[in-house]
């Protein structure tokens, strides 16, 4: 079948055959025209009235399935819009395949419909322009991927979607064995440890487009199901497995939608990244870094900022150039609401205007005046806006605050591309909830070779062989240096207070390989949704995905999840209690 949009003008005086929907019907003046869509565009029809089909033509509801045959001609007033738009056909035979019912909504890019209704009807929100386009991209997306992996020796390997329940991480998905009564398999959050073992089995480089299954809560760009290009690579460190990422990405950009990455990408420390913009994947596509003010401060007597630092808080800001005069009380009440949803218990301003600091925090003294101009670089029309907490509150409150602003003033170019690598993570992050450290990524990450004695002494100043790249806030995909030693990977097992049992009995098998000649291996996790979301600019991850679930984790369309007979439960030795 040849696609509407194979013909233009070089097409004029042929008969052909098309076929697909009805998008679209006009009549001016007797002559009926008809806007006939497949997935490639529109082409236009003509059905004169003479026409033997016309009658039925006329009855033709939008989004009826149809095939004509007529001979094309040049159009008369050319539609520059679309690839067609100098040409049309005249109809000289009419069949309809299928008729519509009256449609729940109308397809196209400016629907107004909700989106639950939307999702009830996925296979009609599909038709749309837009989320069509999103779904081609998505092709060209793995597409470009799999020729770049392919070229530099990789190899496309399955792993087993029938897994073993594993701790650390999101809850698992479990599915009930039925020949195993009682026992349960694992949805694989991610290929990780299949991965390796590909390595110790010497496969060298690997990689798949795989379906990774995560019971967590669910926001705009997460799913319960979603697919990462996963990739693995032995004999290599840190610095290899970027630059073939780097690599990979230049070409799918290219390839997809002609924007040329700069290479090298930047590279940003984990803790610099805290520091400057609270955040482990910043907007790197406007400035506003977040200021350490706490010096100026130290000998203070404004009494919640003394309060705070005696109880060795930290007081931090960002300062936003020439809107002081665009924030009233009122608008920072609302940035004031927007930081305790970040835990900070408040947010001081001050306004520099005709030359002087003016604004919540009262009795500032000379020094600290002087301290906040200078250091702040402070220029006419300037608004500092200030919070003081402990480090992880500051940074995550003035991080999201720093991002808001961005989108708020429009500082941020959304047809631009800001990638870089954040780097050396910590290797564990102390869990209030379990009372003891977690691993950060995975417990199969390397330590930075500096940091493995710290793995039982020092947690909280142990760093990992970790990287991600981040693209305009995103992080776009993740991974690390794995360990390959035995003793390594035991030593990790013990600093995350694993018991001798709980190791054997969840990675007993995994242990057991590392014992067999383990190539130094690492690799990298790109979250494909996120990479095509950023392609097409969405900020919703749902409009990437061909079937995707509500917040709630539900399929409209399917009305998935739901209630199983009676005998299925009892076939798997199942009994609910609800």
């Amino acid at each position: 079948m040849i696609m509407n949009t194979n013909y233009n003008i070089n097409n004029v005086g042929e008969t052909v055959t098309l076929k697909g929907w009805v998008s679209k019907k006009r009549n001016l003046g007797g002559l009926l025209f008809i806007d006939l869509r497949d997935r490639s565009g529109i082409i236009q029809l003509i059905v004169r009235p003479e026409n033997k089909f016309y009658e039925q033509a006329s009855s033709l509801k939008n989004e009826s399935t149809i095939k004509v045959t007529g001979e094309i001609i040049k159009r008369e007033s050319v539609n520059k819009n679309i690839p067609t738009g100098e040409i049309e056909v005249i109809v000289n035979d009419l069949e309809v395949y299928s008729t519509s019912l009256d449609l729940p909504f109308e397809i196209s890019n400016d629907c107004t419909a909700l989106e639950d209704t939307r999702l009830k009807y996925r296979y009609l929100d599909l038709r749309r322009e837009n989320l069509k386009n999103n779904i081609i991209t998505r092709h060209k997306v793995v597409t470009s991927i799999r020729e770049y992996l392919n070229n530099n020796d990789f190899i496309e390997i399955e792993t087993p979607i029938l897994c073993k329940s594993t701790p650390e991480g999101a809850r698992d998905f479990l599915v009930p064995s039925r020949v195993s009564k009682g026992s349960f398999y694992a949805l694989p959050q991610s290929p990780q440890l299949f991965k390796q073992l590909l390595m110790v089995s010497g496969f060298q480089r690997y990689y798949q487009v795989a379906r990774c299954f995560r019971d967590e809560d669910l926001r705009a760009d997460r799913q319960p199901e979603f697919t990462q290009v996963d990739m693995e690579l032995s004999f290599v460190d840190e610095e290899d497995v970027m630059q073939m990422v780097e690599g990979l990405f230049k070409k799918v950009f290219k390839d997809v939608i002609n924007y040329d990455i700069k290479l090298p990408l930047m590279r940003m420390k984990y803790d610099d990244a805290m520091e400057l913009y609270g955040s482990d994947k910043p907007d790197l596509r406007f400035d506003m870094k977040i200021n350490n003010i706490t010096k100026i401060f130290e000998n203070t007597e404004i009494p919640f900022l003394k309060s705070s630092l005696e109880n060795n808080n930290i007081i931090n800001c960002i300062v936003a150039k020439n809107v002081a005069t665009n924030y009233s009380r009122k608008e920072i009440d609302k940035l004031t609401d927007f930081v305790k949803t970040y835990k900070a218990s408040g947010l001081a301003f001050l306004k520099f205007i005709n030359g002087e600091l003016t604004g919540s925090l009262k009795g500032l003294n000379e020094n600290e005046i002087n301290g906040l101009i200078n250091e702040l670089k402070l220029e006419e029309n300037d608004l500092v806006l200030i919070v003081t907490a402990n480090y992880n509150v500051t940074k995550a409150s003035l991080g999201a605050l720093r991002c808001k602003l961005g989108r708020d003033l429009n500082l941020i170019d959304i047809n631009d591309y800001k990638f870089l690598w954040v780097t050396d993570f910590p290797a564990f992050e102390y869990s209030e909830e379990e009372g003891r450290f977690m691993a950060t990524h995975h417990p199969f990450t390397m330590p930075k070779d500096e940091d493995v004695d710290k793995l039982l002494t020092d947690k909280g100043n142990c760093y990992s062989k970790a990287y991600d790249i981040v693209c305009n806030g995103y992080e776009a995909g993740g991974g690390s240096i794995r360990i390959h030693d035995n003793d390594i990977q035991q030593k990790m097992f013990e600093a995350l207070e694993l018991t001798e049992e709980q190791i054997e009995d969840k990675f007993g098998w995994f242990k057991d390989a590392l014992k067999y000649g383990t190539p130094p291996h690492g690799g990298l996790a790109i979250g494909l949704e996120r990479l095509v979301m950023l392609l097409v600019k969405s900020n919703n991850i749902r409009d990437v995905i061909a079937f995707p679930k509500t917040a709630s984790a539900s399929d409209l369309m399917s009305e998935a999840p739901n209630i199983v007979d009676e005998s299925q439960l009892k076939e798997l030795g199942i009994k609910l209690d609800i």
